[in-house]
């Protein structure tokens, strides 16, 4: 087994992309432009770090419905970086590579998968994801899975920060990650194809 594995940190990720109250305007398609990450220690049940990283997009602008929904503005995303460089910054600072990595639901990994391959760029994950939300469904008995605020009532957990902010979404979805690791019902990730 890799360090990264047996070192027992996981990378918790949560995106925010843009998004309309209807279909997207004419030529313009959903992209990232908030990445959220909070590295948790499975072993230590803590979460260690939470990082940032802006996105400016390239094929898409902010629009008032996706203001409201994640308080992020167009000049404050066009101070962000690429795509491209972000996707860069995962893999050499957070070890996307190499540490298993967690989202709420599959939204985000194919989020990743689709703009990495509209852009050409390398996708920064390894294949050993967990979908968060399928994990607390199955270990809660749940019928439907619960969106994460919910599943921090469920959990008697709080929510910190905004919903819908990637950084701070990040760092709640860790939360959880830790309340069912510390009961038991934390499986082993997946494979999937990158």
């Amino acid at each position: 087994m890799d360090s990264a594995w047996t070192e027992g940190l996981v990378n918790v990720v949560d995106v925010e992309a843009t998004c309309w109250a209807g279909s997207p305007p004419p030529g313009e398609v959903s992209e990232i432009i908030e990445i959220g990450l909070t590295v948790i220690g499975l072993a230590a049940g803590e979460r260690l770090a939470r990082h940032r990283i802006l996105v400016r997009p390239a094929r898409s602008t902010v629009s008032e419905f996706c203001t409201e929904l994640t308080g992020l503005t167009q000049p404050e995303v066009d101070r962000g970086t690429t795509f491209t460089e972000a996707c860069r910054l995962l893999a050499a600072e957070h070890r996307a590579g190499a540490r298993p990595w967690v989202s709420w639901g599959d939204y985000d990994r194919h989020q990743f998968t689709r703009q990495c391959q509209a852009t050409r760029t390398p996708y920064p994950f390894n294949r050993r994801h967990t979908n968060a939300k399928a994990a607390f469904t199955e270990a809660y008995g749940l019928r439907k899975r619960p969106g994460m605020a919910q599943a921090l009532r469920i959990a008697g957990l709080r929510l910190e920060g905004r919903h819908h902010r990637g950084e701070d979404d990040a760092w709640n979805i860790a939360a959880l990650v830790l309340h069912l690791s510390a009961r038991g019902s934390w499986p082993a990730p997946a494979e999937h194809p990158a």
